[in-house]
């Protein structure tokens, strides 16, 4: 049964006032995508990245976008459901965080096909009405690709990681981080420890990212990645600030899920996730009568997942000869003696 209550109502008043579709002059027919999340999406981070991700599949599969950004987590259900009443065709929701909305929704709202970036592998299997796909890059690869260019990179034998909430995806990317840069630091005759993560609690608290990284860097950290979005921010501006202070550039950061060199002198290098490809294949699902009931897996092998541009100025020609062979032993399923192991290559099992 649909709810359809006064809160739900308010709240689709004032966002038909923020929509933001990616095409003037749509046909009736044109169909509809929203997305919800809980940061900005001009963090310069995940909000950002995620939101572009939609514009971008949307722009090639001729659909319409609309958007509500900076919600707090008591609203993901009756933002949601507020679009639905709009008569959208697909939801986004770009986090494991919106799980149980989503599930809320989606058994409510048998005919709306609902894209959950980053849900869990048996979140689709919850849904009822089969209308619920997770689009899952695969985390551990994250973490291996960003891992290691910091086990090649650090000097001090320390590296760092932040996390927004402590989801299944994120320890995913932390322990891929962690073995990764302990592998390949290894092949190089010596030793990288990875400090315990560490949370924000809130995707948005870029105070808490310069928190954390003034702390982490007292603890001889000198490579940090994150998956915090605007948390990452604020400890790239900490890192900045002490790399200025220094008079060179000896703290670095590894960025996601985009290709952000050049944001912040102190990022080396980027994970880029190429999450308009995993939301484009579920438009097309849509649009076929095939949507719902899988998980959709974002590899290096795909193309989903890649490693960004270097920081040549700051990256060692050698160490960008190694880094480009290690990414390549991620992709070809040799790295760590062949012992690796990822979400997709379980799956395939």
């Amino acid at each position: 049964m649909r709810r359809k209550s006064v809160v739900a109502y308010a709240l689709c008043g004032a966002m038909v006032m923020s929509m933001v579709p990616a095409f003037s002059a749509a046909a009736a027919d044109t169909k509809k995508v929203a997305m919800i999340s809980d940061t900005s999406i001009s963090d310069g981070g995940w909000g950002m990245a995620t939101y572009n991700a939609m514009v971008d599949a949307a722009k090639e599969c001729g659909w319409d976008t609309m958007y509500s950004d900076s919600i707090a987590q008591s609203a993901y259900y009756d933002t949601i459901v507020s679009y639905c009443d709009l008569g959208v065709d697909m939801i986004y929701a770009p986090g494991n965080q919106y799980s149980d909305a989503v599930l809320q929704a989606a058994d409510e709202y048998p005919d709306i096909a609902f894209a959950l970036l980053n849900g869990a592998e048996d979140t689709p299997a919850k849904a009822k009405n089969g209308n619920v796909s997770s689009l899952l890059p695969d985390a551990t690869e994250i973490g291996y690709i960003a891992g290691a260019l910091a086990g090649l990179m650090s000097n001090s034998g320390k590296i760092a990681f932040i996390g927004g909430m402590e989801l299944d995806t994120t320890l995913k990317k932390y322990n891929g981080y962690k073995d990764a840069a302990a592998y390949v630091a290894e092949q190089e005759g010596k030793t990288v420890e990875t400090l315990d993560p560490v949370y924000s609690g809130d995707f948005s608290a870029s105070d808490k990212g310069i928190e954390f990284a003034k702390a982490m860097m007292d603890q001889g950290a000198d490579v940090f990645f994150g998956d915090a979005s605007a948390v990452d921010s604020g400890a790239r501006q900490a890192i900045d600030d002490a790399n200025k202070a220094a008079g060179a550039i000896n703290v670095f950061d590894i960025a996601q899920p985009s290709d952000l060199l050049g944001q912040n002198e102190c990022i080396i290098g980027s994970q880029v996730t190429d999450n308009a490809g995993l939301l484009k294949l579920s438009m097309q699902a849509v649009e076929d009568g095939s949507f719902g009931g899988e998980t959709l897996y974002g590899t290096l092998e795909n193309g989903v997942l890649s490693a960004g541009k270097l920081n040549t100025d700051v990256v060692p020609e050698d160490v960008q000869k190694k880094y480009e062979d290690y990414i390549a032993q991620i992709k070809d399923g040799t790295f760590m003696g062949g012992e690796a192991s990822t979400e997709a290559a379980t799956e395939a099992e």
